[in-house]
Protein backbone atom coordinates (compact mmCIF):
# COMPACT_ATOMS: atom_id res chain seq x y z
CA UNK A 1 0.00 0.00 0.00
CA UNK A 2 2.72 2.12 0.93
CA UNK A 3 4.35 1.56 -2.81
CA UNK A 4 1.38 2.81 -4.73
CA UNK A 5 1.23 5.65 -2.01
CA UNK A 6 4.71 6.69 -3.34
CA UNK A 7 3.91 5.69 -6.67
CA UNK A 8 0.81 7.64 -6.82
CA UNK A 9 2.64 10.88 -5.25
CA UNK A 10 5.45 10.58 -8.18
CA UNK A 11 2.85 10.48 -10.67
CA UNK A 12 0.83 13.94 -8.88
CA UNK A 13 4.26 15.82 -9.18
CA UNK A 14 4.52 14.72 -13.22
CA UNK A 15 0.72 15.38 -13.94
CA UNK A 16 0.73 19.22 -11.77
CA UNK A 17 4.27 19.78 -13.01
CA UNK A 18 2.67 19.61 -16.25
CA UNK A 19 0.73 22.01 -16.52
CA UNK A 20 3.40 24.84 -15.69
CA UNK A 21 5.04 23.39 -18.45
CA UNK A 22 1.26 24.48 -20.28
CA UNK A 23 2.18 27.70 -18.86
CA UNK A 24 5.63 28.20 -19.86
CA UNK A 25 4.67 27.36 -23.08
CA UNK A 26 1.61 29.98 -23.10
CA UNK A 27 4.02 32.57 -22.03
CA UNK A 28 6.58 32.49 -25.00
CA UNK A 29 3.51 33.38 -27.12
CA UNK A 30 3.42 36.89 -25.60
CA UNK A 31 2.73 39.47 -28.39
CA UNK A 32 2.33 36.78 -30.95
CA UNK A 33 -1.24 36.54 -30.37
CA UNK A 34 -3.72 37.62 -28.26
CA UNK A 35 -4.86 35.62 -25.12
CA UNK A 36 -8.20 34.84 -25.42
CA UNK A 37 -7.41 33.50 -29.42
CA UNK A 38 -4.68 31.66 -28.01
CA UNK A 39 -7.25 29.84 -25.89
CA UNK A 40 -9.71 29.58 -28.32
CA UNK A 41 -7.22 27.44 -30.44
CA UNK A 42 -6.50 25.46 -27.54
CA UNK A 43 -10.20 24.08 -26.76
CA UNK A 44 -10.78 24.05 -30.32
CA UNK A 45 -7.70 21.52 -30.64
CA UNK A 46 -8.57 19.68 -27.02
CA UNK A 47 -12.38 19.42 -28.15
CA UNK A 48 -11.46 17.68 -31.95
CA UNK A 49 -9.64 15.37 -30.08
CA UNK A 50 -11.68 14.41 -27.04
CA UNK A 51 -14.80 14.42 -29.24
CA UNK A 52 -13.46 12.36 -31.80
CA UNK A 53 -12.33 9.62 -28.38
CA UNK A 54 -15.75 10.16 -27.30
CA UNK A 55 -17.46 9.08 -30.25
CA UNK A 56 -15.29 6.05 -30.37
CA UNK A 57 -16.09 4.94 -26.84
CA UNK A 58 -19.32 5.88 -25.78
CA UNK A 59 -20.84 6.41 -29.41
CA UNK A 60 -23.41 9.62 -30.33
CA UNK A 61 -25.81 8.92 -27.23
CA UNK A 62 -22.69 10.65 -25.48
CA UNK A 63 -22.87 13.78 -26.97
CA UNK A 64 -26.35 14.28 -25.82
CA UNK A 65 -25.48 16.75 -22.73
CA UNK A 66 -27.27 16.16 -19.50
CA UNK A 67 -28.46 19.42 -17.40
CA UNK A 68 -27.16 21.81 -20.31
CA UNK A 69 -27.61 24.91 -18.24
CA UNK A 70 -25.21 22.91 -15.43
CA UNK A 71 -22.78 22.41 -18.64
CA UNK A 72 -23.03 26.56 -19.28
CA UNK A 73 -21.72 27.20 -16.19
CA UNK A 74 -18.73 24.62 -15.73
CA UNK A 75 -18.10 25.81 -19.48
CA UNK A 76 -18.38 29.82 -18.63
CA UNK A 77 -15.49 29.32 -15.57
CA UNK A 78 -13.22 27.87 -18.09
CA UNK A 79 -14.26 30.29 -20.68
CA UNK A 80 -13.13 33.27 -17.87
CA UNK A 81 -10.23 31.01 -16.11
CA UNK A 82 -8.30 30.52 -19.40
CA UNK A 83 -8.51 33.46 -20.44
CA UNK A 84 -8.12 35.58 -17.81
CA UNK A 85 -4.66 33.49 -16.68
CA UNK A 86 -3.34 33.55 -20.40
CA UNK A 87 -3.75 36.81 -20.34
CA UNK A 88 -2.00 37.56 -17.21
CA UNK A 89 0.99 35.22 -18.26
CA UNK A 90 1.91 37.46 -21.16
CA UNK A 91 2.03 40.51 -18.80
CA UNK A 92 2.58 39.29 -15.37
CA UNK A 93 5.87 37.06 -14.39
CA UNK A 94 4.73 33.06 -14.42
CA UNK A 95 5.26 32.72 -10.55
CA UNK A 96 3.17 35.74 -9.47
CA UNK A 97 0.11 34.96 -11.99
CA UNK A 98 0.21 31.34 -10.52
CA UNK A 99 0.53 32.28 -6.75
CA UNK A 100 -2.54 34.53 -6.80
CA UNK A 101 -4.28 32.12 -9.11
CA UNK A 102 -3.83 29.43 -6.02
CA UNK A 103 -6.75 31.41 -4.45
CA UNK A 104 -9.05 29.31 -6.25
CA UNK A 105 -9.29 26.73 -3.59
CA UNK A 106 -10.56 29.12 -0.84
CA UNK A 107 -12.79 30.34 -3.27
CA UNK A 108 -14.39 27.15 -3.99
CA UNK A 109 -14.40 26.47 -0.59
CA UNK A 110 -16.63 29.63 0.26
CA UNK A 111 -18.77 29.34 -2.62
CA UNK A 112 -19.21 26.15 -1.73
CA UNK A 113 -20.92 27.17 1.84
CA UNK A 114 -22.43 30.19 0.05
CA UNK A 115 -24.00 28.54 -2.61
CA UNK A 116 -24.34 25.29 -2.29
CA UNK A 117 -25.23 25.65 1.74
CA UNK A 118 -22.66 23.37 2.33
CA UNK A 119 -21.84 23.71 6.80
CA UNK A 120 -19.78 27.22 7.12
CA UNK A 121 -16.58 26.23 8.62
CA UNK A 122 -14.73 28.31 10.88
CA UNK A 123 -11.21 26.89 8.77
CA UNK A 124 -12.91 27.92 5.55
CA UNK A 125 -13.14 31.92 6.64
CA UNK A 126 -9.37 31.66 8.29
CA UNK A 127 -8.00 30.13 5.09
CA UNK A 128 -9.64 32.91 2.91
CA UNK A 129 -8.48 35.62 5.10
CA UNK A 130 -5.26 34.44 4.72
CA UNK A 131 -4.89 33.91 1.31
CA UNK A 132 -6.17 37.46 0.63
CA UNK A 133 -4.13 38.60 2.59
CA UNK A 134 -1.18 36.81 0.75
CA UNK A 135 -2.58 38.41 -2.49
CA UNK A 136 -2.67 41.83 -1.16
CA UNK A 137 0.80 41.36 -0.28
CA UNK A 138 1.30 39.52 -3.41
CA UNK A 139 0.09 42.45 -5.62
CA UNK A 140 1.04 45.33 -3.97
CA UNK A 141 4.67 45.39 -5.32
CA UNK A 142 3.11 44.35 -8.33
CA UNK A 143 0.27 46.75 -9.14
CA UNK A 144 3.23 49.63 -9.53
CA UNK A 145 4.41 47.88 -13.04
CA UNK A 146 1.46 45.52 -14.51
CA UNK A 147 -1.49 47.91 -13.11
CA UNK A 148 -4.86 46.39 -12.77
CA UNK A 149 -3.65 43.37 -14.84
CA UNK A 150 -2.65 41.95 -11.42
CA UNK A 151 -6.34 41.00 -10.80
CA UNK A 152 -6.56 39.00 -13.94
CA UNK A 153 -5.19 35.68 -12.19
CA UNK A 154 -7.75 36.26 -9.24
CA UNK A 155 -10.52 36.24 -12.20
CA UNK A 156 -8.79 33.28 -13.70
CA UNK A 157 -9.22 31.91 -9.80
CA UNK A 158 -12.76 32.87 -9.65
CA UNK A 159 -13.61 31.24 -12.97
CA UNK A 160 -12.28 27.97 -11.79
CA UNK A 161 -14.01 27.79 -8.79
CA UNK A 162 -17.33 27.86 -11.11
CA UNK A 163 -15.63 24.99 -12.54
CA UNK A 164 -15.52 23.32 -9.60
CA UNK A 165 -18.88 24.17 -8.25
CA UNK A 166 -20.68 22.85 -11.40
CA UNK A 167 -18.43 19.93 -11.51
CA UNK A 168 -19.62 18.83 -7.64
CA UNK A 169 -23.45 19.91 -8.76
CA UNK A 170 -22.44 17.66 -11.99
CA UNK A 171 -21.16 15.25 -10.37
CA UNK A 172 -22.34 11.29 -12.23
CA UNK A 173 -24.34 13.07 -15.05
CA UNK A 174 -21.90 11.11 -16.98
CA UNK A 175 -18.66 9.68 -17.85
CA UNK A 176 -15.71 11.48 -16.96
CA UNK A 177 -14.33 12.17 -21.02
CA UNK A 178 -17.92 13.38 -21.85
CA UNK A 179 -17.94 15.95 -19.28
CA UNK A 180 -14.24 16.94 -20.06
CA UNK A 181 -15.47 17.37 -23.92
CA UNK A 182 -18.62 19.27 -22.86
CA UNK A 183 -16.31 21.63 -20.97
CA UNK A 184 -13.91 21.91 -23.79
CA UNK A 185 -16.48 22.20 -26.56
CA UNK A 186 -18.47 25.20 -24.72
CA UNK A 187 -15.12 26.58 -23.56
CA UNK A 188 -13.76 27.05 -27.40
CA UNK A 189 -17.01 28.18 -28.48
CA UNK A 190 -17.69 30.88 -26.15
CA UNK A 191 -14.00 31.38 -26.81
CA UNK A 192 -14.21 31.75 -30.47
CA UNK A 193 -17.45 34.01 -30.43
CA UNK A 194 -15.57 36.50 -28.05
CA UNK A 195 -12.47 36.11 -30.04
CA UNK A 196 -14.76 37.18 -33.32
CA UNK A 197 -16.47 40.12 -31.60
CA UNK A 198 -12.54 41.43 -29.96
CA UNK A 199 -11.73 41.33 -33.63
CA UNK A 200 -14.55 42.93 -35.51
CA UNK A 201 -14.62 45.87 -33.21
CA UNK A 202 -10.74 46.04 -32.14
CA UNK A 203 -11.81 45.91 -28.51
CA UNK A 204 -8.59 47.26 -25.88
CA UNK A 205 -6.84 47.64 -28.91
CA UNK A 206 -6.81 43.93 -29.90
CA UNK A 207 -5.65 42.76 -32.87
CA UNK A 208 -6.22 39.47 -34.85
CA UNK A 209 -5.04 37.75 -37.42
CA UNK A 210 -4.12 34.45 -38.97
CA UNK A 211 -1.76 32.74 -36.19
CA UNK A 212 1.74 31.35 -37.49
CA UNK A 213 2.79 27.77 -37.27
CA UNK A 214 5.08 29.02 -34.16
CA UNK A 215 2.10 30.00 -32.42
CA UNK A 216 -0.41 26.88 -33.38
CA UNK A 217 2.05 24.40 -32.83
CA UNK A 218 2.50 25.99 -29.41
CA UNK A 219 -1.02 25.74 -28.88
CA UNK A 220 -0.91 21.82 -29.70
CA UNK A 221 1.77 21.39 -27.00
CA UNK A 222 -0.30 23.18 -24.60
CA UNK A 223 -3.25 20.94 -25.55
CA UNK A 224 -1.02 17.68 -25.08
CA UNK A 225 0.64 18.92 -21.82
CA UNK A 226 -2.79 19.59 -20.31
CA UNK A 227 -4.43 16.60 -21.16
CA UNK A 228 -1.29 14.69 -20.13
CA UNK A 229 -1.42 16.56 -16.91
CA UNK A 230 -5.11 15.61 -16.21
CA UNK A 231 -4.40 11.84 -17.04
CA UNK A 232 -1.17 11.49 -14.65
CA UNK A 233 -3.02 13.80 -11.84
CA UNK A 234 -6.29 11.17 -12.05
CA UNK A 235 -3.99 7.87 -12.10
CA UNK A 236 -2.35 9.41 -9.28
CA UNK A 237 -5.35 9.85 -7.32
CA UNK A 238 -6.78 6.54 -8.31
CA UNK A 239 -3.85 5.03 -6.52
CA UNK A 240 -3.05 7.34 -3.62
CA UNK A 241 -6.49 8.76 -3.16
CA UNK A 242 -7.24 12.73 -3.47
CA UNK A 243 -6.47 13.76 0.36
CA UNK A 244 -2.99 12.34 -0.42
CA UNK A 245 -2.40 13.98 -3.92
CA UNK A 246 -4.42 17.66 -3.08
CA UNK A 247 -1.26 19.38 -1.48
CA UNK A 248 0.84 18.09 -4.98
CA UNK A 249 -0.70 20.76 -6.70
CA UNK A 250 1.56 22.83 -4.89
CA UNK A 251 4.31 21.76 -6.84
CA UNK A 252 3.07 23.68 -9.94
CA UNK A 253 4.62 27.44 -8.12
CA UNK A 254 7.35 25.53 -7.85
CA UNK A 255 7.72 24.51 -11.27
CA UNK A 256 6.67 27.79 -12.60
CA UNK A 257 9.00 29.66 -9.71
CA UNK A 258 12.62 27.34 -11.88
CA UNK A 259 10.37 28.19 -15.62
CA UNK A 260 10.01 32.45 -14.70
CA UNK A 261 13.87 32.03 -13.31
CA UNK A 262 15.42 29.83 -15.85
CA UNK A 263 13.61 30.37 -18.98
CA UNK A 264 12.44 34.56 -18.85
CA UNK A 265 14.58 35.69 -15.88
CA UNK A 266 12.04 36.52 -13.87
CA UNK A 267 13.07 35.97 -10.32
CA UNK A 268 10.28 37.43 -7.35
CA UNK A 269 11.24 39.61 -4.89
CA UNK A 270 11.12 38.73 -0.99
CA UNK A 271 7.80 40.76 -0.85
CA UNK A 272 6.08 37.88 -3.52
CA UNK A 273 7.55 35.62 -2.10
CA UNK A 274 5.74 36.05 1.47
CA UNK A 275 2.53 36.96 -0.44
CA UNK A 276 3.09 33.56 -2.50
CA UNK A 277 3.90 31.49 1.18
CA UNK A 278 0.34 32.87 2.81
CA UNK A 279 -1.07 31.92 0.08
CA UNK A 280 0.30 28.28 -0.20
CA UNK A 281 -0.21 28.22 3.51
CA UNK A 282 -4.14 28.81 3.34
CA UNK A 283 -4.50 26.08 0.58
CA UNK A 284 -2.42 23.05 2.85
CA UNK A 285 -4.09 24.66 6.52
CA UNK A 286 -7.67 24.02 4.50
CA UNK A 287 -6.94 20.84 3.58
CA UNK A 288 -5.39 19.64 6.58
CA UNK A 289 -8.65 20.91 8.66
CA UNK A 290 -10.64 18.91 5.98
CA UNK A 291 -8.34 16.16 6.01
CA UNK A 292 -8.76 16.11 9.74
CA UNK A 293 -12.52 16.37 10.10
CA UNK A 294 -13.21 13.83 7.71
CA UNK A 295 -11.42 11.18 9.71
CA UNK A 296 -13.19 12.57 12.83
CA UNK A 297 -16.64 11.97 11.40
CA UNK A 298 -14.63 8.47 9.97
CA UNK A 299 -14.37 7.90 14.21
CA UNK A 300 -17.74 8.39 15.25
CA UNK A 301 -19.26 5.09 15.65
Amino acid sequence: MQHLERGGVLIAVMGFSMFSVGDAIIKTIGGAWPGIAVAALRFAIAATVLGTILALREGRAAFVMPRPGIQLMRGFGMTVGTAAFFTALFIMPIVEATAIFFVSPMLTALLATLVLGEPARKSVWLATLLAFAGMLVLIRPNFVHFGWAVLLPLAAAMGMSMLVLGNRIAAGLASGLAMQFYTAVIAAAMLGIGTGIAAATGLAGIEIGWPSWGVVLRCVLVAFTASCGHWLVYTATTRAGAAVIAPMAYVQLLVALAAGWLVFDDWPDTLSMVGAAMIVGAGLYLWRSGRARVVAECDVP
